[in-house]
Order: C-alpha cells, then sequence, then structure tokens
C-alpha cells in the first residue's frame, strides 16, 4: 500500500472555536479507511478542509503537492473527490448522460449536453461496476436512494479521482445496499484511497481497514477494527460502554 494523501497538524478555527484540533491523517491506496466519532467531532470540518471548502491551517499533500490554499476545482483536479451526505447528481438526466458528463473534462459545454451515439468505455465499464448497467437510460431522479449514491461515486470514478472522500453513503440505505455499497467500496480501493465519514458501527466493522477516531476536533485513536474498539478512551467516549456500565451498577 502507498500513501495517497498525508494530512499534518490540520487546525480549523471557527471564531476561535477549534472545530478540527491539529489532526495528523495518512490515508493508503488498497484501504478503506472510516473516520468516527460522536456527532460535532469534526469529521466532515476535515473533510471540507481537504477539499478546500474551510480554511484551515496546517499541511496536506498529494503527490508532493501542498494543497492548502488551493482553490476547490484546483483539489478535485488533482484527483481528490468526495460525496457529500445527499446524493449530487443532475436529476434530470439519465445515468449514462451523468457519468458521460463527469467524465467530460475538456469538453465543450454543448458536447457535454448533447446525447453521443457511442459512451466512452470508461462509461460503459463505469456503470457495470457499479451496478447500474441496467439503468443506463433512467434518469437520475427516478433512481432508488442507494443506487443515487452509486451513481455519484461512479462520476468521481470517471473524473478519475484516486482519493475517494464519501460523507457517510450508507445514511438511510436498506441492509442489501449496504452490503452492496460495503463490498463496492473495497472494490474501488484495491487501487485507490478510500476514506468513510460514518456512524454506523456494524458497517464500520464489517468493511474498515482502518479506522480513526476523532473526539473535540482531536485524534482519538487509530487503527485496525480490533485496536480501535477494544480501546477504553474509544469505549467511553463514542461507544458508551463505559456510561453504560456504570449506570448498571448504579441501578443493581
Amino acid at each position: 500500500m502507498s500513501v495517497a494523501l498525508t494530512c499534518k497538524n490540520i487546525e480549523v478555527d471557527f471564531d476561535g472555536f477549534k472545530a478540527v484540533a491539529g489532526v495528523d491523517l495518512e490515508l493508503a491506496r488498497g484501504e478503506v479507511h472510516f473516520l468516527i466519532g460522536p456527532n460535532g467531532a469534526g469529521k466532515t470540518t476535515l473533510v471540507d478542509a481537504i477539499t478546500g471548502l474551510a480554511k484551515y491551517s496546517g499541511s496536506v499533500v498529494k503527490d508532493g503537492e501542498e494543497l492548502r490554499g488551493k482553490k476547490v476545482h484546483h483539489i478535485a483536479r488533482k484527483g481528490i473527490g468526495r460525496t457529500f451526505q445527499t446524493a449530487t447528481v443532475f436529476e434530470n438526466l439519465t445515468v449514462a448522460q451523468n457519468l458521460d458528463i463527469a467524465a467530460g473534462a475538456g469538453r465543450s459545454p454543448w458536447t457535454l449536453l448533447r446525447r453521443r451515439r457511442h459512451l466512452p468505455q470508461i462509461v460503459v465499464d463505469t456503470m457495470e461496476r457499479i451496478g447500474l448497467k441496467d439503468q443506463a437510460e433512467t434518469p437520475a431522479g427516478v433512481l432508488a436512494h442507494g443506487q443515487k449514491q452509486w451513481l455519484e461515486i461512479g462520476m468521481l470514478l470517471v473524473g478519475d479521482a484516486d482519493v475517494l472522500l464519501l460523507d457517510e453513503p450508507i445514511a438511510g440505505m436498506g441492509h442489501d445496499e449496504r452490503e452492496t455499497t460495503g463490498l463496492l467500496l473495497h472494490d474501488i480501493a484495491a487501487d485507490r484511497a478510500v476514506a468513510v465519514v460514518e456512524h454506523d458501527m456494524d458497517f464500520m466493522r464489517a468493511f474498515a481497514s482502518r479506522v480513526t477516531v476523532l473526539h473535540a476536533g482531536a485524534v482519538l485513536a487509530s487503527g485496525s477494527v480490533d485496536d480501535v474498539s477494544g480501546d477504553a478512551r474509544v469505549q467511553e467516549v463514542y461507544l458508551g460502554t463505559a456510561t453504560k456500565e456504570a449506570a448498571d451498577a448504579a441501578t443493581a
């Protein structure tokens, strides 16, 4: 596994409140790296900083280039892609058109919107990879919730993103969709770095290669699923084990 992105001492300050406080993070190709923690831990804000949506101090380096201070579009062109909790797709366009537009860097706005007789091979291959080949001509707006998430991930893939930052990709999904999503993430991570902001502990246990726990804007623990799950600080702050044990003792 090779390191795809390195973050050093990331701090995000909102009028004196440190939303992210000195976070170090490495994302490696070949891993599905989960970022977990309670609400307000700084997970999404950290992703905002990496992708240029939040000002920060510290360093974010990809392929030897410092990204702090770069524009959002420059960071995206460096191969860093993200999704949001609500999928952002072109709902009036078909699955194929969404992917074709995402793959169309360098094409004019007119040719991007014009229906083409033959789709690029990367679009065809990606539709199959994300399980939407049979929905190629389906408007994105009528897709199931999970399918929209897969389409958004596919749009990052055809855009040649090799660092994917996914914000709660299974929110609102049923069991089968969650399983399919987890398998898709592992398939993608074979040659990319994938980071997943997530609250669902069962999903994390099933599909995480590595876990970083954030609390109050700082890294509380980082390591394998077993390492993190067995950390007493994580159990107390995030899993609630220590609190539950105290409550049980009080009522015994």
